[in-house]
């Protein structure tokens, strides 16, 4: 019995005994039955499922990469493409259903909404299960909505930038995979001459054991617009491994400006393989601010494209590599446009054996003149038993530039301890308090909330490093 039969008995037995089929798993393993099924599921129409099947054609065809970090116990046989958790979406907090809800309220999601965001969408596994934006922005044309009902509301403007020039369905086997499965998200259209003062938000909780999460995040900042956009992404620790290959698409058009921030907090058993890509117009600006840590392997390296005169790209990250950990991350930059500028600042901690790898790439092509590119990226090793890597890559082809790179690798000495602990601090404080200066530029980027977030997160990380 084939893959796609199973599918179907599965289905078949489930609808029997359920009348309530908003709940479901589809069986491990990836068929061309499950990809018609998911978009069967959300009524979508036909240029979208012949999407989907073309780019499952694809994947199907494409080997796993060769480059980075190894991938051989990723089994994508194992992972299910498709949960459905026991939800409708609801844009009332209290009509979330309370277990789903007790998850949310941990992160702070609700209180957040009250105090300082302007709408706030949240995803569990599939599935979008809470959207809400305040009434003025909605009244000034804004538009916030899970993808799923923008493919239903907004088709044209949706057919229009989904997967098409920003990130195409046969850029990469995880590309191809996330726009065969693609599942939820966040669709965002500013009009123009609108600048959102409060942040928008999305967080995504991935929670099924051997799971796989494919949100989908297109955002469209119109002329002479200011977005500020935040992302959060967790997941609970199984014993199997489960996958999260998101998409982002950034339409920064003319004059506008766009800041995208996230930290991404997935467990250990999760292999990250996320794309994240932007399309910069005349005169506007990108801003990338990303902290990683959690997953066991990450891949994961947000491109900006200059495509016109005046367009800049600023690049903030931070990754976290502990025990059993693999982070492999990154920017890309690719001047097309003359008078184009771009900056990268990356940082790695690196403990316990962990691996911090920054991979990054900056592309000047010939008629962008008078470009400037300045990169700087810096790791810090607090064992001898860690590792950190730096794999920049050039290619210039313009003789009017201006190009910078820079990069440092250290590591906290007996020094530095000794003169902190002989003002009275603890060793654990002494090297909190290194790490904590380390990070600052990035951290202080960073909505409160978040960076309060990020700071905790890595202090736990820390703990148990000393001695």
């Amino acid at each position: 019995m084939d893959q796609l039969q199973e599918f179907a008995i599965d289905r078949e037995r489930y609808d029997e005994a359920n009348e309530d089929t908003s709940q479901f798993e589809a069986p491990p393993g990836l068929a061309q039955g499950i990809v018609i099924e998911i978009s069967k599921q959300k009524n979508e129409p036909e240029w979208m499922l012949q999407k989907r099947l073309k780019a499952f054609d694809f994947f199907q065809k494409t080997p796993l990469p060769t480059w980075g970090p190894s991938l051989h116990k990723l089994d994508l046989n194992k992972i299910k493409y498709y949960v459905v958790p026991n939800a409708k979406e609801a844009n009332r907090w209290e009509e979330v259903p309370a277990d789903i809800k007790k998850t949310f309220e941990r992160i702070g999601i609700p209180e957040a909404e009250r105090n300082s965001l302007g709408g706030v969408g949240a995803q569990y596994d599939s599935s979008v299960i809470y959207h809400n934006l305040k009434k003025e922005w909605e009244d000034k044309g804004v538009i916030f909505e899970n993808m799923d009902v923008a493919v239903q509301k907004y088709p044209e403007l949706v057919k229009k930038y989904f997967m098409t020039t920003c990130v195409p369905i046969n850029d990469h086997k995880f590309v191809m995979l996330h726009a065969a499965v693609w599942s939820g998200g966040t669709f965002i259209y500013v009009p123009p001459n609108t600048k959102v003062d409060l942040p928008l938000q999305a967080y995504f909780r991935m929670n099924a054991q051997m799971g796989g999460q494919f949100e989908h995040t297109l955002i469209i900042v119109d002329k002479n617009s200011e977005l500020h956009y935040i992302e959060g992404c967790s997941a609970p620790q199984f014993a199997q491994s489960a996958l999260h290959a998101g998409c982002v698409e950034l339409h920064v058009l003319e004059g506008a400006r766009m800041r995208y921030s996230s930290v991404e907090n997935w467990s250990k058993n999760t292999f990250n393989l996320n794309t994240k890509r932007a399309l910069v117009y005349r005169n506007a600006t990108v801003e990338w601010i990303n902290g990683n840590l959690g997953s066991g392997t990450t891949m994961l390296y947000p491109c900006s494209i200059l495509l016109e005169e005046g367009a800049r790209s600023d690049s903030l990250g931070i990754a976290f590599a502990g025990k059993d950990q693999n982070q492999d991350t990154g920017s890309k930059v690719i001047h097309i446009a003359p008078n184009t500028s771009s900056t990268i600042k990356a940082k790695s901690i690196s403990k316990d054996g962990g691996i911090s790898s920054y991979r990054g790439y900056v592309k000047v092509m010939p008629k962008a003149k008078n470009t400037v590119c300045n990169v700087q990226c810096d790791a810090l090793l607090i064992d001898d038993q860690s590792t950190s890597n730096t794999y920049p890559f050039m290619k210039i082809d313009s003789n009017k530039v201006d190009i910078a790179h820079e990069a440092t690798v250290g590591k906290i000495g007996e020094e530095e301890l000794f003169y902190l602990m002989s003002r009275g601090l603890s060793e654990e404080q002494a090297m909190q308090m290194i790490v904590s200066g380390f990070i600052e530029p990035i951290v202080k980027q960073l909505p409160l909330e978040y960076a309060v977030e990020l700071n905790k997160l890595i202090e736990l990380e820390m703990e148990g490093s000393v001695g």
